[in-house]
């Protein structure tokens, strides 16, 4: 097998492969060449070309979303690693492990005027685990034999094992994004036969989580006693919360759970519609839903209903647990349990007597009527947002994945009782509109399985480099609402969207369609105006698999805030 020249380049691949890092996302360079000859010519090694570092960031995310793995990121040096950053970010929010490997200049050649060199030393700083800055390491002509410079060589290779160990390590055991950083001397692609290096990996650490038996039995016995326990569940993997445990908290009349459709979460006393319940209550519903205990798992929460209603109306104890760590969301956070969700649960819902409490049957005759409420609504909306999302969420085919764009998307589907089998996935770490096209992609790749994005216009325009690679699975679908602009801005709180610079600034306005783009990545193509056309479109798309399709739904621009805004009084 092949090998780079640079000892750097082999140390790099052989400990990734040892972690079983096996999946690189290459973006094309010279300065990383030697980093691309060795994964490349590596037949353990999973390669994908995009040329685009944004995307192939987010590429990377979608694959590293469902392997829960680490995705290795390979970049040439200057401004090609910084746009990497917005994937780093939502990496480093979402706990989901990134590799970036970037490729750099020696020390010397920085800011002294050498093209496409940038100061890369620890540039993600804010929003990275590790960062890993490793030495140069120059190829000798001949042999070497001078004590002096053998010694240095080994110090210099031993540095750089240590940093690449304890970087790979980190992302495996703490579950976000790190940073390798390589200066590299030419000659950048000279290649050998022989390996020149066998580093030591040093194996992650398996973290052993356990609860102390006196602590538990406080907040055990705190949670028996209390009548009105409320559970909040973001952002969750399918299948994360064993059976049992969904039962034990369906099952005690003193708990409501409140779950998002990024949660992945189902039962039938569950409520899966948050803005559904809290969207229409006044100050007496307000203070009716009040938890004595509330605790918290899961990523990010995308209601602000939620967050708005819980920051007034504050329990007396806040928990949340997660391994990782703790956001003060609601401004009451009293507890963090530093332990997997299962485990916390198993401890804190052994069999006991519950208390006797209305306040889960309550809630949950207002969720039937709301629910009854939601389909008169939607029965006699016109043409819109609202309606375009009612007709194609009925439609994704079952044990699919659903991938949402930000914005506007993400939040309609809150507002919807979705199938069950579907696996829900969204970028909410930093709940950007970049970036969820190319996410959905990479998730499409790993898993295998039939996969839908839903996403608004201007995220999809935005992102729509994401469609230049050659990895788009035939069963991939894509449907843009298109409402002409940043409809969102609309709905929210004090706007004045009669400014004359509204529609430019805030809305920004457009005419553009997805045709075209559909043509150039050879996508089939299918649009929507009406209710009518849009059920017969869904149909289209969905009818087979041989090639990667979208469709278009175009709805008016200026009824979408006002049809949004009155549901919730309609359900009151």
């Amino acid at each position: 097998m092949k090998h780079s020249k640079i000892p750097v380049a082999q140390s790099i691949v052989t400990l990734c492969l040892s972690k079983g890092i096996d999946q690189v996302v290459i973006s094309p360079g010279s300065r990383n060449a030697p980093l691309t000859i060795e994964f490349v010519k590596n037949e353990r090694i999973s390669a994908y070309s995009i040329v685009d570092e944004r995307c192939a960031a987010f590429f990377g995310l979608g694959i590293a979303q469902q392997t829960k793995k680490p995705v290795a990121l390979v970049c040439t040096s200057g401004s090609a690693l910084l746009n990497y950053y917005p994937a780093i970010a939502e990496a480093f929010y979402s706990d989901i492990p990134l590799l970036v490997i970037s490729a750099d200049r020696p020390v010397e050649r920085i800011d002294i005027g050498d093209g496409q060199t940038i100061r890369q030393k620890g540039v993600f700083e804010n929003h990275i685990l590790y960062s890993a800055n490793l030495y140069s390491e120059v190829v000798p002509e001949t042999t070497i034999t001078e004590a002096r410079i053998l010694r240095k060589l080994q110090e210099s290779r031993r540095h750089n094992e240590q940093e690449i160990n304890k970087a790979l390590n980190t992302a495996i055991e703490q579950s976000g994004p790190v940073h390798i950083n390589v200066p590299f001397y030419e000659p950048l692609y000279e290649m050998t036969d022989i390996p020149a290096v066998a580093p030591i990996a040093i194996t992650p650490r398996e973290l052993d989580f356990e609860m102390a038996p006196e602590i538990i039995e406080i907040y055990q016995n705190k949670w028996r006693t209390a009548t009105k326990k409320m559970v909040v569940v973001g952002v969750l993997p399918p299948d994360s919360l064993e059976a049992q445990l969904i039962q034990a908290l369906a099952l005690d009349p003193s708990v409501v759970v409140f779950t998002e459709t990024t949660s992945n979460l189902h039962h039938p006393n569950f409520f899966t519609r948050i803005d559904n319940i809290i969207g229409p209550l006044d100050t007496d519903g307000f203070k009716a839903l009040q938890p004595e205990i509330l605790l918290t798992f899961g990523g990010m929460v995308v209601s602000k209903k939620i967050k708005a209603f819980l920051r007034s109306y504050q329990p007396e104890e806040h928990w949340h647990v997660d391994p990782k760590k703790a956001y003060d969301t609601y401004f009451c956070l009293h507890k963090h349990f530093e332990v997997p969700i299962n485990l916390f649960l198993s401890e804190l819902l052994v069999p006991a007597p519950v208390p006797v409490s209305t306040y889960q049957k309550r809630w949950l005759t207002i969720g039937a009527n709301r629910y009854k409420k939601h389909q008169e609504y939607v029965s006699q909306m016109p043409w819109c947002d609202f309606k375009a999302f009612d007709q194609i969420l009925e439609h994704i085919p079952d044990h699919s994945m659903l991938q949402l764009g930000n914005s506007s998307a993400v939040r309609y589907a809150q507002l919807f009782d979705l199938n069950k089998t579907l696996k829900v996935y969204c970028n909410r770490g930093t709940s950007g509109i970049d970036g969820s096209t190319s996410t959905a992609i990479g998730a499409a790749v790993a898993s295998g399985l039939p996969t839908t994005l839903i996403t608004g216009e201007l995220s999809f325009f935005y992102d729509s480099n994401a469609l230049w690679n050659a990895y788009i699975p035939s069963n991939f679908k894509i449907i843009v609402i298109n409402n002409g602009g940043g409809g969102i801005f609309r709905i929210l709180p004090n706007r004045d969207k009669d400014s004359a610079h509204f529609d430019t600034f805030f809305e920004t306005t457009h005419t553009l369609t997805a045709a075209q783009l559909c043509q150039m990545f050879n996508l089939k193509y299918f649009a929507a105006h009406s209710e009518a056309e849009c059920a017969s479109a869904k149909t289209a798309l969905y009818a087979n698999d041989d090639q990667a399709a979208l469709l278009e739904i175009f709805t008016p621009r200026k009824v979408n805030d006002e049809i949004l805004l009155n549901y919730f009084n309609f359900i009151r």
